[in-house]
């Protein structure tokens, strides 16, 4: 194997690794952690279809973790749905291969959900807005989802603010996950943009996913998940600010 090869298989292994590892003990981050780390490595639209398997299966432990799929369901599906609308809409721009746009619109969204996240203030949104709030925050989180390969944006800060419960905001976050996970994984595969991602590799990631997943969940019962979290985000800011510095210069 050439040592070039060799170095970008290590570099995927110990990313999801990593991705798995800050879901393990925030619930969130494995596209975040991804899209980041190999977008700076290689193509955007390489690292989004590397990422499609492992996300679609660590969401899915967090999906079924507890037993309100059936009522968030039914509250969330005007989001849901435009979650998918948009990231079908906007896919073409990841899928075209267009490295700086890509790269510089994955470092901005990364650098404003670290900086909200960080520095926003808790918010209540009222029940009676949440007819016309969901819809729009599903299409601004696809079409975000479709160009950059993240769906955090406004999606996490949004659901944050509904009110949930504990695990309900858990399995909530993994309903946006996985509906996102799925649309890009069709935009992509539209497009034909998934044709060059090899099964062994996708293999490999899941594994290293899995297994920093279930890493994380044991350390979060020994540390501080807002503590851990405030160190991501900040890795997150200094990466986010280099995709944007190399590709602006």
């Amino acid at each position: 194997m050439p040592d070039s090869t060799l170095w970008i298989g290590c570099a995927i292994v110990a990313t999801f690794m990593l991705a798995g590892l800050v879901k393990g003990v925030t619930g969130m981050g494995l596209p975040t952690v991804a899209m980041g780390v190999l977008g700076s490595l290689i193509s955007p639209v390489a690292a989004a279809g590397m990422l499609l398997l492992p996300s679609f299966l660590t969401n899915l432990f967090q999906l079924y973790e507890g037993d309100s799929l059936k009522p968030l369901l039914r509250r969330l599906w005007p989001m849901m749905l435009t979650i998918v609308i948009g990231t079908a809409c906007s896919s073409v721009w990841l899928a075209s291969g267009n490295g700086l746009v890509t790269t510089l619109a994955l470092g901005v969204a990364l650098i404003v959900y670290a900086l909200w996240t960080l520095l926003a203030r808790p918010f209540r949104i009222p029940a009676r807005h949440e007819r016309w709030l969901s819809p729009l925050v599903g299409l601004l989180t696809g079409l975000l989802t479709g160009g950059t390969g993240v769906f955090v944006i406004p999606a996490v800060p949004y659901i944050q603010s509904l009110g949930f419960e504990r695990d309900e905001l858990v399995q909530a976050l993994g309903l946006s996950f996985t509906f996102s996970t799925l649309a890009l994984a069709g935009g992509l595969w539209w497009h034909g943009a998934l044709q060059n991602i090899a099964p062994a590799t996708s293999a490999m990631a899941v594994a290293a996913a899995l297994a920093g997943l279930f890493a994380g969940q044991r350390i979060r019962k020994r540390i501080s998940p807002p503590a851990f979290k405030r160190g991501f985000l900040i890795c997150l800011i200094l990466l986010g600010s280099d995709m944007v510095l190399r590709a602006a210069l």
